[in-house]
């Protein structure tokens, strides 16, 4: 493995705290183990030249795919299943009263990685509205800072592993069969997913306020600070009596929180 001076580590850490919030000041190892063969592969002979080409901005692609090296997080379809229990029991059926003249919903997978969290949204809202589905827009956000992880989402094909929470209905009704064991995701359900890449720590300015946002196992790279910045940036774009469900290892701090606690990982925004 190559060696991170203490003075390179700083630098680094410094740099990607300021512009996408992800605080690594105590991961010098994981630093090094992640990177070191990447560093070796771009033919760098140490990480002091390869830290000035990250914080030259020269190349965005090397900035991506640093930071999916440093928090690649496994994921799958109906991750956390009790959020996708509440969210059939509680927030649908709430959505679809107040929605039932615009019968236009407002959702958003923020920091939505490879595809699996939006996608499983969208085949639960098919699944509720049934055969009222096609008079309902529920096409939902998805965004993540990287283009290459929303590439791959957007191509939308997975192992069986990654589908093996799902009904085995829903595996048969929401997926096609692909070569070498893969599926992929079903066109009526990639068509309901919008991709866009989004950098957290930006300014939410989307046109319309949102009646759930997802924002799962994300926040575990911020420090306090940022993560209370961004929950209150997501309460201003959240409607009243809207939602914010975040990963079950991320709690957020009762004193500092805009939202109501409604059980474990689940928050809502007070209708008034």
């Amino acid at each position: 493995m190559l060696n991170l001076t203490d003075s390179d580590f700083q630098r680094l850490y410094t740099y990607i705290k300021k512009h996408y919030g992800i605080d690594l000041s105590k991961k010098k190892q994981l630093i090094v183990s992640r990177l070191s063969n990447t560093l070796a592969s771009q033919g760098f002979k140490d990480f002091s030249a390869y830290v000035d080409e990250i914080l030259s901005g020269r190349d965005p692609e090397m900035v991506t795919a640093m930071l999916n090296k440093l928090t690649t997080n496994y994921t799958y379809f109906l991750r956390e299943e009790d959020h996708f229990k509440y969210l059939w029991d509680v927030v649908l059926p709430d959505l679809e009263k107040k929605h039932a003249r615009d019968k236009v919903l407002c959702i958003w997978s923020a920091g939505c990685s490879s595809g699996e969290e939006p996608y499983t949204i969208s085949m639960y809202l098919k699944e509720y509205f049934g055969a009222q589905a096609s008079q309902w827009d529920t096409r939902l956000l998805a965004t993540d800072i990287s283009q290459k992880i929303l590439n791959t989402a957007i191509s939308a094909s997975y192992s069986e592993e990654s589908l093996s929470s799902l009904p085995s209905t829903w595996k048969q009704k929401y997926f096609v069969r692909a070569d070498q064991g893969k599926y992929t995701v079903a066109p009526a359900i990639k068509q309901n997913v919008i991709f866009r890449p989004f950098n957290l720590m930006d300014q939410i300015q989307f046109k319309k306020k949102f009646d759930l946002i997802f924002c799962r196992n994300v926040m575990i790279y911020f420090d306090q600070a940022t993560k209370d910045a961004l929950v209150r940036r997501f309460y201003n774009a959240t409607v009243p009596g809207g939602h914010l469900f975040i990963g079950h290892s991320e709690g957020l701090t009762k004193a500092t929180c805009p939202y109501d606690y409604v059980q474990p990982a689940i928050y809502r925004r007070k209708d008034k």
